[in-house]
C-alpha cells in the first residue's frame, strides 16, 4: 500500500510587537486635557473663578446636597403684578418681577422653620436671630451673591428695590464687603434665563438655597377642567446633616390653585 503522504509541520509564524507609543494613551489624554492639543488656547482662570471653584468644590464637600422640586401655582401674583408694575415704573423707577414675592414668602418660611436658616458648626446648630437673604446675581464673569439684611422686615416693593440697587452695584463693581457677608440663606433665580428648574448648590455655611424656575402659563386640571395657570418650579437644596426630606417639603410646600 502507498505510504502517508508525510506531515510537514511549518515553522512558527513570529509576530512583531507593534511600535511603541511616545506617550502612554493616559498622558495624552492629560495633554490633550491641559490644552496642548494643536489649536487650543490656554488661559489662566480668573481670581474670582477660582474662588467660585473653590467655594462650590468645599460646598459639595462638607455638605449632603438632597434637592426637592415643587410647582408653584402663581396666578394670584401674576395678576398683581401685572396690575401693579406700570404703577411701581413710574414711581420709583424700577420694574416689578416675580423675585420680590418669593423672597417675601421665603422670609415668610424662615421664620417659621428656624432650621433652615441655620449653619452649622461642628456638632452645634446656630440658629440666626435674623433673615438675611443673598440673592444671586450672574456676572459677566462669575457670580456674586449680594445680601439683603432684615429681608422679613420689607414688603414686596422695598424688596424689589433691594435686588434692583444690589444687582446694579454688583455688575458694576460698587458693592461694599459687608454686602455679600452674613447671608443665612439664599435665593437662585436661574428662571430669568428661561430655566425650568435645576439643583443649586448650598452656599456655605448655609444650610439651604431655594431656585425659582421660570413662571410659565400651563393647562392645568382643576375640578375635572382645564385651566390655564401661571406656574412655577421651586427647586430647595437642603444639607441633609441637618434638615431632613419631610422638613424641606414643608418648607416649600405644593400651593393650592387660586
Amino acid at each position: 500500500p502507498p505510504r502517508p503522504a508525510a506531515v510537514i509541520q511549518q515553522p512558527p509564524v513570529i509576530q512583531q510587537a507593534p511600535p511603541m507609543q511616545t506617550m502612554a494613551p493616559a498622558v495624552q489624554e492629560q495633554a490633550h486635557f491641559r490644552g496642548e492639543a494643536p489649536g487650543a488656547r490656554v488661559e489662566p482662570m480668573s481670581v474670582m473663578r477660582q474662588k467660585i471653584a473653590e467655594h462650590m468644590v468645599f460646598s459639595k464637600r462638607t455638605s449632603a446636597h438632597v434637592t426637592t422640586v415643587h410647582k408653584a401655582d402663581m396666578t394670584k401674583v401674576a395678576k398683581m403684578r401685572e396690575k401693579k408694575k406700570r404703577g411701581v415704573q413710574e414711581q420709583y423707577g424700577f420694574s416689578l418681577t416675580f423675585l420680590p414675592f418669593v423672597v417675601r414668602a421665603t422670609a415668610a418660611a424662615l421664620r417659621e422653620f428656624p432650621i433652615v436658616n441655620a449653619s452649622i458648626d461642628g456638632s452645634n446648630v446656630i440658629y440666626h436671630r435674623d433673615i438675611n437673604i443673598g440673592i444671586a446675581v450672574a456676572l459677566e464673569n462669575g457670580l456674586i451673591v449680594p445680601v439683603i439684611r432684615n429681608a422679613d422686615e420689607k414688603n414686596v416693593v422695598g424688596l424689589q428695590r433691594s435686588i434692583a440697587d444690589l444687582a446694579s452695584r454688583a455688575r458694576s463693581r460698587q458693592l461694599r464687603p459687608d454686602e455679600v457677608q452674613g447671608g443665612t440663606f439664599s435665593i437662585t433665580n436661574f428662571g430669568s434665563f428661561g430655566s425650568v428648574f435645576a439643583t443649586p448648590v448650598i452656599n456655605q455655611p448655609q444650610v439651604a438655597i431655594l431656585g425659582v424656575g421660570s413662571v410659565e402659563k400651563v393647562p392645568v386640571v382643576i375640578d375635572d377642567a382645564i385651566a390655564i395657570r401661571s406656574q412655577a418650579y421651586l427647586a430647595l437644596t437642603f444639607d441633609h446633616r441637618l434638615i431632613d426630606g419631610a422638613l424641606g417639603d414643608q418648607f416649600t410646600p405644593p400651593s393650592t390653585p387660586g
